[in-house]
C-alpha cells in the first residue's frame, strides 16, 4: 500500500529470513545408539540440527506517520519480527535498517525487582526506558507516571505484593511517558484491569501519535483499529496481506473463522 510519506524510511526490511534450530531430546537405548553409531558414524558424532523457518522473505518499509498493526495467530512470527527489528535477533538472511531511536516493549515486567517498592522500581524502569534524559526530567516523568497510576500508598509497598493489574498499571504508566522515533509495543495491555485499560489507552495513543512511527502487536481488533492506520497479516511466517486495519482484520477473521467483536 502507499505510505504516508515519500521521505527516508524509519524502518526498511529487505528479504528478511529467520531460522531457529530445533533441539530434539530423543531417548534411545544403548543398543539403538550402538546401531546408529555403526550405521552412520558421521551423523552420529556430528548430528545436523533441524531448523524451523520462522520468518520467510519479509519486506517492509515504515515512514514517519505510519502506525502499523501486526496481526496473526500465536506462533506465526509476530514477536520474532519485532525482536529482529529491535536488534535482539540477527537475520539469517536479509537486512533490517532503522533510522533514529528505537524503543521496544515486550514484557512490562522487565527490569523490575520484586523486593523493592513500586516507587523504587519506577525509577529503575525509567533508567531502562529513558537512559539519556537528565535527572530533573527523570524526576518529572516518574512523578507524573506515579500520579497517573492512582496506586496511592501502595507505591511505597513491595512490588511483590502487587496484583497483576497493579503491576501493569505501574509499568504502562512509565512506558507511555515519552514518544520516540520507532516505537514497538508487543501485547503491552495484557493484565490491565478494565477501568485502567480505558484510561491508559488514551495515554498510550497520545504517545503513539507523537512518535515517528509505531509497530503495535495485539490480538484485540478494537485496539488495532484505534491505534493504527495500516496493518499486516502474518501467516506461516510470511506477510500475507498489507493494507488498512479494517481490511486486514476482516481477512484474519475470515481466515481463522474468528467471530467479529461487537
Amino acid at each position: 500500500m502507499n505510505s504516508i510519506s515519500d521521505s527516508k524510511p524509519i524502518l526498511e526490511i529487505t528479504d528478511l529470513n529467520i531460522f531457529f534450530e530445533l533441539d530434539y531430546h530423543y531417548i534411545a537405548s544403548v543398543r539403538e545408539k550402538f546401531i546408529q553409531a555403526v550405521q552412520n558414524p558421521l551423523e552420529f558424532f556430528s548430528p545436523s540440527a533441524d531448523k524451523l523457518h520462522v520468518l520467510k522473505d519479509i519486506n517492509l518499509k515504515l515512514y514517519h506517520g505510519d502506525r502499523l498493526g501486526i496481526i496473526g495467530v500465536n506462533g506465526t512470527g509476530k514477536t520474532t519480527l519485532c525482536r529482529c527489528i529491535a536488534g535482539m535477533y540477527v537475520p539469517d538472511k536479509g537486512t533490517v535498517r532503522t533510522s533514529g531511536e528505537v524503543r521496544a516493549i515486550f514484557d512490562t515486567a522487565v527490569g523490575i525487582l520484586p523486593e523493592l517498592t513500586g516507587r523504587e522500581n519506577a525509577f529503575l524502569l525509567s533508567r531502562f526506558l529513558y537512559p539519556n534524559i537528565s535527572k530533573a526530567e527523570r524526576n518529572d516523568i516518574v512523578n507524573d507516571a506515579l500520579d497517573f497510576t492512582e496506586l496511592g500508598h501502595f507505591l511505597d509497598t513491595p512490588y511483590r505484593t502487587y496484583s497483576k493489574g497493579m503491576q501493569t498499571r505501574l509499568s504502562l504508566s512509565l512506558i507511555s511517558s515519552l514518544p520516540t522515533d520507532l516505537l514497538i509495543l508487543d501485547e503491552v495491555f495484557d493484565g490491565a484491569d478494565q477501568f485502567f485499560q480505558k484510561k491508559i489507552s488514551k495515554r498510550v495513543l497520545d504517545m503513539i501519535n507523537k512518535s515517528g512511527s509505531v509497530i503495535f502487536v495485539s490480538h484485540g481488533p478494537e485496539q488495532i483499529l484505534q491505534a493504527c492506520n495500516r496493518a499486516i497479516l502474518i501467516n506461516n511466517g510470511r506477510i500475507a496481506f498489507d493494507g488498512s486495519p479494517e481490511e486486514v482484520i476482516k481477512l484474519y477473521q475470515n481466515l481463522h473463522h474468528v467471530r467479529p467483536t461487537a
